[in-house]
């Protein structure tokens, strides 16, 4: 098909960037919904963390028929959840198989996160990691793990067993650093082993738009330049593909890759924008460039679908996004604090989401048992 005939996302895709969706239900699933996604929106991937899950399974009735039979067993809320979250992905990975088989292992994953209870505990973080892939059983599955400093240790112990993982709530330059460096670890650990790297798959969450959520607070607060609104995020992720592409060469990875090894790409998370006054695609538009992911809410998607921009953007501006992080050093944003910050509330909102998911899925256990 002429390429000016194709869909402006499937033309993102041309251009090096993968699509995935950022959100899952099981009437999405079994709808036909996923499909139409795949199909006309060049969706191959499918992320999901404890919020969506909320969203999912705290409305309507399609978890209503699995609940009644899990709660008749004897099953408690937390049990039931993680039962019916098995479910939807191993159907989502199912579907999206063909996807996989068909790019040699790509794209056409789908992500599940761990216990966001956990994310402070690497021994308990990498034993939940293995089980769910034990649990599940798909070639295209990533379980996902906080990029908490104890989440470093899980992420290398888990790629040296060779289970595939996303990596998440990555805010700073250094955190992604630190991420790519236990990637690189777990995959030499692997091979020294004996193992195949070929089949071990990752990628590195970097968040995007909350970055300028709070740094536009502080600047305001701060009453500094106005003209540094809205840039941060942007910036960031630039400079961290420019980290991306030094650590994914040279002889260290080189090696790795004759082996086999596949490099961890970037992924874009977090990318609905979130201030009405920005352009609703930026953080696609703007972060636009080859071996990375970019995973949307629905309403981003269908907003770059009707307008979004396809120049090659991620390389673009290297230098302004370098001297950015100095004016705002210089107007007193704390860089690091924000990303703690951000990194710490990160973990705090998923752990909150999961109580109220099983809270909510407690009360219908209730609703539906008989009286």
């Amino acid at each position: 098909m002429p390429s000016a005939q194709l869909s402006r996302l499937h033309r993102l895709s041309a251009l090096g960037q993968s699509v995935w969706v950022d959100f899952l239900s099981r009437e999405e699933i079994h709808g036909g919904r996923l499909q139409e996604l795949i199909d006309q929106y060049a969706v191959v991937g499918v992320t999901s963390n404890p919020t969506i899950f909320q969203q999912a399974m705290s409305t309507g009735d399609a978890y209503d028929e699995q609940m009644k039979e899990l709660s008749e067993q004897g099953l408690d809320a937390k049990e039931c959840f993680w039962r019916m979250a098995e479910r939807d992905i191993t159907d989502a990975c199912r579907l999206l198989l063909p996807l996989w088989e068909a790019g040699a292992g790509r794209d056409g994953y789908v992500s599940l996160e761990v216990d966001p209870a956990l994310a402070y505990d690497a021994l308990a973080t990498y034993n939940e990691a293995v089980d769910l892939h034990r649990r599940i059983d798909q070639p295209n599955l990533l379980v996902k793990i906080p990029a908490t400093k104890p989440g470093l240790a899980a992420i290398e112990d888990v790629i040296a067993k060779g289970k595939s993982i996303n990596v998440t709530l990555i805010f700073s330059l250094q955190r992604y650093a630190e991420v790519a460096e236990s990637y690189i670890r777990g995959i030499e650990r692997l091979t020294a082993d004996g193992g195949d790297p070929s089949g071990v798959a990752s990628v590195a969450s970097f968040f995007v738009s909350r970055i300028d959520t709070e740094a536009d607070r502080r600047i305001e607060e701060l009453r500094a330049d106005s003209s540094l609104l809205g840039k941060l995020a942007v910036a960031n992720a630039r400079l961290a593909y420019q980290r991306y592409l030094k650590i994914f060469s040279g002889h260290r990875w080189e090696q790795l890759a004759a082996k086999g090894a596949q490099p961890q790409r970037l992924l874009w998370a977090s990318t609905s924008t979130k201030n009405p006054h920005y352009p609703d695609t930026m953080y696609v538009d703007q972060l636009i460039g080859p071996d990375t992911v970019n995973t949307m809410p629905e309403q981003t998607l269908a907003a770059f679908q009707d307008h979004g921009g396809l120049e090659p953007t991620l390389r673009v501006g290297v230098p302004a996004a370098e001297r950015l992080l100095q004016r705002l050093a210089a107007a007193g944003v704390d860089y690091d604090d924000l990303t703690e910050t951000l990194e710490r509330e990160g973990v705090e909102k998923f752990q909150a989401s999961y109580c109220a998911l099983l809270e909510a899925i407690s009360q219908k256990i209730g609703a539906l048992s008989p009286a």
